[in-house]
């Protein structure tokens, strides 16, 4: 069997700028008119945004980096979620509403932002039907999202790949085939109270990383034999200076941000790394027998601490929005990663393309012997 890579996107809001400037350094090594380098594409939340507009551009690695790379650095707060004065307190005093009436009058689904212009977005870029395409071209071997049930609090992985690959269920977790389209993509990165939960095959789907305690399960269940991970978990300095007050609110929700889209991610390649440790203990001829194979991995995630970079471009946020963080105690100086996570302003997005950028630069001759292309 032919060796299969993987590449796994991780969620993070805005912060999913970061993975564009990792490809970018990535694209350079191969022609213009080559395919992706990955057979196997995975992702979760604004991750699963990306492998999705990857998919769709599978036969040419070039031009679908620099679509994404223009999105990105031409991103706005609104062309995500309705930012201005009127549609902010028009959807709270809506939600303050919904809060008063019974379950059985108001059946829509509460946040505290509507982003119903993500919807509008996405279908106005993303073309669904080249994915079919691409998987039926060999372009793209399979693509899988994740999107937390919850109705029975499973995480699934929705996939789209060919036919040789079938369904699978694990504690918690399991493999569905479907044609992927924007609901999907809604639901994956429908952060929990932050967004909307959505409607896919009657149950109610949130957010990819709430449930999600395998990150790396889909691409080794879709074929994956290497697996390149562009992890958003950054670096996150102590304010000394309040070591002795109680942590506040925002920054409470912020570390349960960092939680949900990054510890489980860690968790996992701990697990694989001590899978491999162990497997390369074991003599060949046994390794079979314990139903186990060996995934190289190449991880590469922020140097710097993308909530401090946040903070730099946090007047950038709409008016509304910036009083709405005030309101919850989130403003430019607050140790709360919140706002890293909400600032889809172009200067902040274009900060982490580059930094991206630079840090897979600064791991080149790595990623080039992971790809074992010539150093």
């Amino acid at each position: 069997m032919s060796e299969s890579i993987a590449l796994v996107l991780g969620g993070g809001g805005a912060r999913a700028a970061y993975q564009i400037g990792v490809l970018k350094a990535l694209v350079q090594l191969y022609p213009r008119n080559h395919h992706i380098p990955f057979d196997i594409l995975s992702g979760s939340s604004a991750g699963a945004i990306n492998a999705i507009s990857l998919a769709t551009h599978a036969s040419c690695f070039h031009l679908g980096v620099r679509k994404l790379d223009w999105v990105w650095r031409h991103f706005e707060t609104h062309k995500v979620y309705s930012s201005s004065f009127w549609h902010v307190l028009k959807h709270l005093s809506k939600m303050a509403l919904k809060g008063l009436q019974s379950d059985t009058v108001n059946t829509e689904a509460g946040s505290l932002l509507d982003n119903q212009p993500l919807r509008k977005l996405l279908n106005q870029l993303i073309d669904f039907q080249r994915i079919e395409r691409n998987i039926g071209s060999g372009a793209l071997k399979a693509i899988s999202l994740d999107a937390s049930s919850y109705n029975d609090s499973y995480s699934y992985s929705f996939y789209q790949a060919s036919h040789n690959i079938n369904d699978w269920q694990r504690a918690r977790r399991q493999g569905t085939r479907t044609t992927l389209t924007t609901d999907h993509l809604m639901a994956t990165s429908a952060i929990p109270l932050v967004f909307p939960s959505v409607k896919l095959n009657q149950a109610y789907f949130g957010d990819g990383s709430v449930h999600q305690l395998s990150p790396l399960s889909s691409p080794i269940h879709l074929g994956a034999s290497k697996i390149m991970v562009i992890n958003l978990d950054s670096p996150h300095k102590q304010r000394h200076s309040d070591i002795d007050a109680h942590p506040k609110t925002a920054t409470i929700a912020g570390h349960l941000l960092d939680t949900i889209f990054s510890d489980t991610l860690n968790s996992d390649l701990e697990r694989l790394e001590r899978i491999n440790s162990t497997l390369d203990l074991i003599p060949p001829a046994d390794a079979k027998l314990v139903n186990l194979r060996k995934i190289d991995t190449l991880v590469i995630k922020p140097s710097e601490d993308l909530s401090v970079i946040a903070a730099r471009y946090f007047q950038d946020l709409p008016l509304a929005i910036r009083i709405l963080l005030k309101f919850i105690g989130i403003n430019r100086q607050s140790d709360s990663s919140i706002a890293s996570y909400l600032l889809f302003e172009k200067s902040y997005t274009s900060a982490l393309i580059d930094l991206g950028y630079k840090d897979a630069m600064n791991q080149m001759d790595t990623i080039k012997t992971f790809f074992e292309l010539e150093t």
